[in-house]
């Protein structure tokens, strides 16, 4: 067998920022020609750039805006919120058939925004939850045949509409109607049609999902295990870990499995590891050597043929990150690629925060050279602490503090702020111009 191909840090990172759609015109356009788009061309650009990297967090927190707003932005640039809400869930009307859904929402990374073709490969999760047979709630199964009933007779509805989400005020206590409809979502039954005023609306999954995406033709060797129908549990896991190593151009096998949290769900390591090595056999994976990480680490195939070719050319945007961004959602990940340690201190108190409530890390040059704890404040962007990343000699190059600079002003912009004040940066520097 022939020896890995051993990598640089330096075609590391570039394998992994062409994977995530930060390279040149990933997309076919520069974010200034995005912004310049027609209306329908952004929408098919944000549909490009989910297929691209597989699935997008969803996300509660809403600083500059939530995560679903924030990797668009971070890869097109300001090309607006109608074109991203329509590109992940159709125009402001119901969808007329299940034949022009572009995208469902399930468990993946976390909540996520998933091209809708990837519904069969999901079954494995679906079958994993009907066999557990619970959620963090026992399932109340008597309310379960009124929210089908509900659903059939009068189309897609919110948990407000089948009758409230708690029982009190507590965020736990879940109401029998929003346990039984999130676990209809879990097995499958039903699907997260769209989302209104960041509300689920839930429908009958036959009605969102095309058919072909839900029921075996004769080419098709599916299984219908535990009463899901959908690709054997391995061919499942085979198909994400190979677009798992899509979007992440390089990984060891920890950061191909947590992609999509493979192994949250009763999937072995064992079982990813074998998937791994047939895909390696057939050619789609390639084993690659990192200096400093753990073993096994492979390549997508196609990725590391275009890098052996000089085709990954192009720039790199200059942007901030959501901390929920694919790029950087892996910590022990972006410390390797990156050298660049990071975590979301949202939930951490107040007092005991390093760098801020949602730092977002700023990409230049191809490296993350910065952190910004952004908040509007009226028409102010208002950066309450910028760390910077210094040098081997411990200074902070002009270069960081200038791209820091222009993505503080870009964002503003984007969210309607006319002028950016900065209160702190680490180590202390003069102020960022407005």
């Amino acid at each position: 067998m022939p020896a890995a191909a051993a990598l640089t840090d330096a075609e590391v990172r570039r394998l992994a920022l062409d994977a995530q759609g930060f390279l040149g015109r990933a997309y076919g356009v520069t974010p200034a020609q995005a912004v310049r788009a027609s209306g329908a061309r952004r929408v098919d650009l944000v549909g490009t750039m989910l297929d691209h990297l597989g699935a997008v967090q969803l996300d509660t927190i809403s600083v500059l805006a939530r995560n679903h707003e924030l990797v668009p932005y971070a890869r097109l640039g300001a090309i607006g919120r109608d074109a991203v809400e329509e590109a992940y869930w159709g125009p402001s009307h119901p969808r007329p058939d299940p034949e022009s859904a572009r995208t469902f929402e399930y468990w993946s990374h976390a909540a996520c925004i998933l091209p809708v073709g990837e519904w069969p490969l999901f079954a494995f999760r679906r079958r994993a939850f009907r066999r557990r047979g619970v959620r963090w709630h026992d399932v109340p199964t008597a309310a379960l045949d009124g929210i089908r009933r509900r659903l059939l007779a009068e189309g897609p509805l919110t948990t407000r509409e089948l009758g409230g989400a708690k029982r009190s005020g507590q965020w736990w206590d879940w109401s029998d109607s929003k346990i039984a409809i999130e676990w209809l979502l879990d097995i499958g039954e039903v699907v997260c049609a769209r989302r209104i005023g960041f509300r689920r609306v839930y429908d009958l999954a036959d009605r969102v999902i095309p058919a072909q995406l839900r029921t075996p033709s004769a080419e098709q060797a599916w299984t219908d295990d535990d009463g899901v129908w959908g690709p054997p549990d391995h061919a499942c896991i085979r198909d994400l870990l190979r677009r798992s190593a899509r979007s992440l151009g390089v990984g060891t096998l920890g950061d191909l499995v947590d992609v999509h949290r493979l192994t949250s769900h009763g999937v072995t390591r064992a079982e990813v590891l074998a998937a791994v090595r047939e895909l390696t056999e057939e050619g789609d994976l390639v084993e690659v050597d990192v200096p400093d990480w753990p073993d096994p680490v492979v390549a997508d195939a196609s990725a590391l043929a275009r890098l052996a070719a000089g085709s990954m050319t192009g720039r790199v945007r200059t942007t901030m990150l959501s901390p929920f961004d694919s790029l950087v959602w892996h910590r022990g990940r972006t410390s390797r690629v990156f050298g660049f340690d990071h975590r979301l201190e949202a939930y951490t108190p107040a007092a005991k925060r390093e760098h801020g409530y949602f730092a977002m890390p700023v990409l230049h040059g191809g490296r993350l050279v910065a952190r910004v704890d952004p908040k509007r404040s009226g028409s102010s962007l208002v950066a309450r602490h910028v760390v910077y990343e210094v040098n081997r000699r411990g200074h902070v190059p002009g270069s960081a503090v200038a791209a820091t600079e222009t993505a503080l002003r870009d964002a503003a912009t984007w969210v309607g702020c006319d002028d950016v004040r900065v209160l702190r940066t680490t180590p202390s520097l003069r102020p960022i111009r407005p």
